[in-house]
């Protein structure tokens, strides 16, 4: 494992906790060893390289840092790291790719050049920037990366007839989709979704207790349709409920039931999707992942909302005209106008395939 390697795989600790920042890796390195480590903590606290450099002490004089991403050079929440690495001395810095946010983009190891610091950038840039995808998008449009994520049959199908859904995939797959969650800052779900199957939409463990840290719940409930003993209302954490419109009794109803409550705009009855993804980014929430349903994704593709799509295809045959699929909408007319996926990824969960992309433009 090269030095960048390492620093990517301590990027990866802070995914899910770092948010709004980016998830950053940093590896010190002095004659050939590691004198030190971090990854960025919560927001307003330490940035990786300034934890890295606290993890070396005084052997990051004249060491070598290796960062996933550009050290910033601004005050923000926290000190500028490049005056902090300067500070100790660093000699030269390795970083995977540059800042996009306007207040570094190239500022940080300018700075580091200015102060005699050898730079050099692009080792790992692929890995890093797919790691940093949300902060990427957030930081340079405002708006939250989007994951479309479903689970259907061979046949395409999210449920039965009936509308039985439990379970589709097993259970090395849902595992998988729980570590989604906890690396997003928000799960989105329609009402339809809600009251048909009514999910938890919480980050779970293995033992299935809930993790201290969870993604906001976004219910997308246009006429304030929810039931007040909905789970998603109980649940630990905060469940915001988006409306369009209702009225000031409706509002009070979900209130004291525990939930967060917001009107937006309608577009043809319904909430304003475009509306609520600014809304959310203005919230700061960077990444959005959608768990559903068919109304809710159709609607999300059909506006080319999608950033990247996690597919999950178990080896079973529902069957039935009447059975939901996972995408409804208005859909396309033309094959050409289809969404096509690129730097596809097939992965195997137990049984179960996993088809992840992303949206092409």
């Amino acid at each position: 494992m090269s030095y960048m390697d390492r620093a990517l795989a301590l990027a990866r600790r802070a995914a899910g906790s770092a948010s709004p920042n980016p998830a950053v890796g940093a590896v010190a390195v002095r004659g050939g060893e590691v004198v030190g480590e971090g990854w960025t903590q919560p927001a307003g606290s330490a940035h990786a390289e300034v934890m890295a450099l606290a993890d070396a002490g005084a052997k990051a004089a004249g060491a070598v840092l290796y960062t996933t991403l550009e050290p910033c050079n601004h005050t923000g929440r926290t000190p500028p790291c490049t005056q902090a690495i300067i500070d100790a001395g660093v000699a030269e810095v390795h970083s995977a790719t540059m800042d996009p946010n306007p207040l570094v983009n190239g500022g940080g190891m300018a700075r580091l050049a200015e102060a005699g610091i050898t730079t050099q950038v692009g080792e790992g840039e692929d890995a890093a920037r797919r790691l940093m995808e949300a902060y990427f998008k957030h930081i340079t449009t405002g708006l939250p990366f989007v994951t479309a994520k479903f689970a259907m049959s061979l046949d395409g199908k999210i449920a039965t007839r009936a509308g039985d859904s439990k379970w589709i995939t097993g259970e090395e797959a849902r595992r998988y989709v729980h570590e989604l969650r906890a690396a997003s800052d928000a799960v989105m779900a329609g009402i339809n979704t809600v009251l048909a199957d009514d999910p938890q939409l919480t980050a779970r463990d293995g033992d299935g207790k809930p993790l201290s840290r969870q993604p906001l719940r976004v219910i997308v409930d246009s006429k304030g349709r929810i039931c007040p003993d909905a789970r998603v209302l109980s649940e630990p954490g905060t469940t915001l409920v988006v409306t369009a419109g209702v009225d000031g009794d409706t509002e009070r109803r979900l209130s004291q039931a525990g939930a967060q409550v917001q009107s937006l705009p309608a577009r043809d009855g319904s909430v304003d999707l475009p509306e609520l993804l600014r809304a959310l980014g203005a919230r700061e929430i960077t990444s959005v992942l959608v768990e559903g349903g068919g109304t809710l994704l159709g609607s999300l593709f059909d506006g080319r909302m999608v950033d990247k799509v996690v597919a999950f295809i178990a080896p079973t045959i529902v069957g039935g005209a009447e059975a939901p699929t996972p995408v409804g909408g208005v859909g396309i007319e033309r094959m050409a106008e289809a969404r096509r996926l690129s730097c596809v990824e097939v992965r195997q969960f137990g049984p179960d395939t996993a088809v992840i992309g992303y949206c092409e433009a």
